[in-house]
């Protein structure tokens, strides 16, 4: 359970290596999206490996203190700023090599902070077309029909250029949600509206997918279920806040083009076949590997375990409903992350997962009922979207669990700590 807070002293006298690069590596965490209890448990492991076996540490979504034992100074580290996942698997690797005794605390600050520095593997204007393909894709298996996949593919045009410009000038980028769920709304309903397609609402979802902040709404509850009430709760807040300015937007747009409530409706005009949600998929999954710069050697894994996650979340979710499948999605990725992970030089577990985690998630599938709260029959949208993130909550604490199950001494596999 994480630890509170401890109380800040001596904090005049400089830090202790050891603490700094307790400090150093855990905001790195922290800045690659890891939930703050598999970054508080990464760093106990890791003093317990470094000779500080009772360090204490209490992570927040905004900074972490750490102290290397009950009675010693406590620091506190801000967080600096977010890391690109090609840096997260980095200093994940790092951590696991510090773990194993292949590398000293001087080595390690000096490889943090080269991690820090490298250049992403493509310009940023690139990642950010990575929308395209995702709104694409995700529309393929949602909507699968021409005119919805060519209107998503405008909208993830506009999406593309509003990503731009919020990084740019980040003085605008509160306004990216509100602003991208009014210009994708308006034109999807303006073609619905000349009869050129039809069940708008799913195109806009899989349009706006690579915004929706699914992936926030669960890992808060992970953190809440795990204990870490202030970060689960400051993460629900702030994914609650950005699904409202999306939802707002999207009001807005019908209101403007005066479209009765009822267009919005969760309405599928076909159903996809197996060879259609795969292509889906395909182009959807290449899109998030360009838009998070996914290092190149872990492509093949990752899209293996993203293809295992997907086929039970499908195969079970259509049977047993959203929140079921969810759940027992996050759990296949877990399970075919720690296999991989098993396999000699295969990628860490969370490089393997944290993708395949954003695709189970319900960005698209649990928010569509979401989406419907704003047009009627709310009670029952809601419990629906909500028991969508719970089941992917609860797969995410019990893939964690399985992470942690030691790997089999093998003939022929060499024993990874």
């Amino acid at each position: 359970m994480p630890s509170k807070s401890p109380s800040v002293r001596d904090t005049d006298a400089p830090p202790d290596p050891l603490c700094r690069l307790l400090l150093d590596l855990g905001e790195a965490l922290l800045g690659g999206g890891l939930p703050v209890h598999e970054v508080e448990d990464e760093l106990r492991g890791l003093g317990r490996a470094l000779g500080a076996p009772e360090v204490q540490v209490a992570a927040l979504t905004n900074g972490l203190f750490v102290a290397l034992d009950p009675d010693g100074a406590t620091r506190f580290q801000p967080l600096g700023g977010t890391l690109r996942f090609e840096q997260t698997a980095d200093v994940l690797d790092l951590v696991h090599r510090l773990r194993a005794g292949g590398l000293d605390g001087p080595r390690a600050r000096a490889e943090l902070d080269r991690i820090r520095r490298a250049p992403a593997r493509w310009p940023a204007w690139v990642a950010d077309f990575g929308a395209l393909p995702v709104g694409v894709g995700v529309c393929i298996f949602l909507q699968p029909v021409v005119a919805n996949v060519l209107a998503a593919g405008l909208g993830s045009l506009i999406v593309v250029g509003l990503t731009v410009l919020a990084r740019r000038r980040p003085h605008l980028r509160p306004l990216l949600p509100v602003t991208a769920g009014f210009l994708v709304a308006l034109l999807v309903l303006a073609l619905a509206r000349a009869s050129l397609l039809d069940g708008p609402l799913r195109t806009i979802v899989a349009t706006l997918a690579i915004l929706l902040p699914g992936g926030l709404l669960v890992t808060g509850l992970s953190e809440i279920a795990a204990g870490a009430a202030n970060a689960g709760t400051a993460r629900l807040v702030s994914g609650a806040v950005q699904l409202t300015l999306f939802l707002a937007g999207v009001a807005a747009a019908a209101t403007a083009i005066g479209m009765p409530s009822t267009a919005l409706a969760n309405v599928q005009v076909a159903k996809p076949s197996w060879w259609v949600i795969a292509l889906g998929l395909a182009i959807a999954v290449a899109g998030v590997v360009v838009n998070v710069h996914t290092p190149p050697s872990a492509i093949p894994w990752i899209v293996a375990v993203i293809a295992v996650s997907v086929t039970a979340q499908v195969a079970v979710g259509s049977v047993h409903g959203a929140a079921i499948g969810g759940l027992a999605g996050a759990v296949a990725a877990a399970v075919a992350a720690t296999l991989v992970h098993w396999l000699p030089g295969g990628p860490l577990w969370q490089v393997l997962y944290l993708p395949a985690f954003w695709i189970v998630v319900p960005g698209s599938f649990g928010l569509l009922n979401t989406a419907q709260i704003e047009v009627g029959n709310g009670a029952q949208s809601l419990l629906a979207a909500v028991s969508a993130v719970f089941g992917v909550s609860i797969g995410t604490l019990i893939g964690a669990v399985i992470s942690r199950i030691p790997r089999p001494s093998l003939t022929g596999l060499p024993h990874r700590a």
